[in-house]
């Protein structure tokens, strides 16, 4: 839902029902959802849309969209007919079909409203020459039952553009003067500035704690992890690469670390945690060591499936440890 507020300006505001966009939630609502939350996550959960367009000239643009509750895709977007797309049977959350098509027709009009809004305001503040992106992430964060928290930023080229604050638009130092007077024109329109706070203060929080109700098992599944380890020399003569791989666990939060006794060994790095075929996910964590200081070394691991319980604070699990069996490499290079 990238800049909505451009939209607006080819959308009507009257257009908006009050009651989708000003629905507040009264804390004693959130209050009673919060221990759901707390089962979900350690300590915040969010929704989030992202988008994507590119514009290779004046008259043609193409824009992707993607709805996140946290790094879980949940919604996608068909540019082609202009719907949205539900991954999963409980991606509507609590929102009604009137409510969805509503939303269709708002991204819909607001799609072309962006393109128009790029030949009429967006050349005048002399942009780089064609082609060019636009990126941009919208949504909502809960941290605990009083302080639901939204927010919306946008990026020109992959750099920061523009924030929406409180109530105004901010332009990011990256933008220059170019995004001062994108923010300007903005915060001239105080029935924009008051749609976007409620989207993202009010209704998104809404819809993200419908999401948590609807989805709730399938995001309180917990599946138990395989790990194993294996090593192979590196490019240093008398070193070995440890690597302790761990995959098939949900959900995605886990904790792994080499180490030797209870001392954890400074060197483990973790790869980018990577998603397996059937949901669940995989992560490799390497250590660089000498091949003769290998012996005792250990690959720790705590996660949620192994028995223990989730705390908003510190994740403070049951750990497995998977004792390290290595052959000790001899020395290639003895004389003959």
């Amino acid at each position: 839902m990238f800049l909505i507020s451009f939209f607006f300006l080819f959308f009507k505001i009257d257009n908006f029902p009050p009651s989708f966009l000003c629905f507040s939630l009264p804390a004693s609502i959130l209050t009673f959802f919060f221990p759901l939350i707390n089962l979900v996550v350690q300590e915040r959960i969010s929704f989030h849309l992202i988008q994507i367009s590119s514009f290779a000239n004046q008259s043609w643009a193409k824009h992707q969209g993607s709805g996140w509750l946290d790094e879980l895709q949940i919604h996608g977007w068909e540019s082609e007919s202009g719907t949205i797309i539900f991954l999963h049977t409980w991606s509507k959350g609590n929102f009604s079909n009137k409510e969805f098509a509503f939303l269709e027709l708002l991204f819909r009009e607001y799609f072309i409203g962006l393109t128009h809004f790029y030949v009429q305001t967006f050349s005048h503040f002399t942009l780089p020459p064609d082609p060019f992106e636009i990126q941009a992430n919208a949504g909502c964060e809960l941290h605990s039952p009083e302080s639901p928290e939204g927010f919306f930023q946008a990026a020109f080229e992959g750099s920061d553009f523009l924030s929406f604050q409180n109530i105004s638009w901010v332009p990011a130092p990256e933008g220059g003067s170019r995004a001062q007077k994108i923010c300007d024109l903005l915060n001239r329109y105080e029935g924009i500035k008051e749609i976007v706070y409620n989207l993202t203060r009010n209704t998104c929080p809404r819809f993200l704690l419908g999401l948590l109700d609807a989805g709730k098992r399938e995001l309180q599944r917990k599946v138990r992890l395989e790990a194993w380890l294996s090593s192979r020399p590196t490019v240093e003569l008398g070193r070995l690469l440890l690597v302790c791989h761990v995959s098939g666990f949900y959900p995605k939060p886990i904790w792994v670390m080499w180490i030797r006794g209870e001392q954890e060994q400074v060197g483990t790095k973790q790869d980018d945690i990577l998603p397996n075929a059937d949901g669940t996910w995989y992560l490799q964590v390497l250590l660089d060591v000498a091949a003769e200081e290998a012996s005792g070394l250990s690959c720790r691991v705590r996660h949620s499936s192994l028995g223990g319980h989730h705390t908003s604070v510190n994740l403070v699990l049951l750990a497995v440890i998977v004792p390290v069996i290595l052959l000790i490499i001899p020395v290639l290079g003895r004389k003959k």
